[in-house]
């Protein structure tokens, strides 16, 4: 699967603690449940690496009423100095760091 490229803005979730998150754009839906049917925990949770910047991290996504939410993790908010509100560029592959 080529890498998923797109711009969001960072918002807040408010789950059992506040996370900051990116909204995967629902042109990207398709393909990501389609490669999740081999890289996918099994829960609903996809596995991806994710570059924003010059940082490049794995996570995973999280489903979220029909679509999926980037978490951004707060090591990579402080390197890339952003936050809640601001506008992004995401590169993003599903699976795992070791499977290109």
């Amino acid at each position: 699967m080529e890498d998923i490229v797109f711009e969001a803005v960072i918002i807040e979730w408010r789950g059992p603690a506040p996370f900051l998150f990116a909204a995967v754009p629902d042109a990207h839906i398709g393909a990501i449940r389609y490669a999740a049917m081999t890289a996918s925990y099994g829960w609903g949770a996809v596995p991806v690496v994710v570059r924003i910047g010059a940082t490049e991290f794995a996570t995973s996504l999280f489903p979220r009423d029909g679509g999926y939410l980037l978490p951004i993790k707060v090591a990579v908010r402080k390197s890339e100095r952003i936050g809640l509100g601001d506008r992004i560029a995401v590169h993003m592959r599903v699976g795992r760091p070791d499977a290109r």
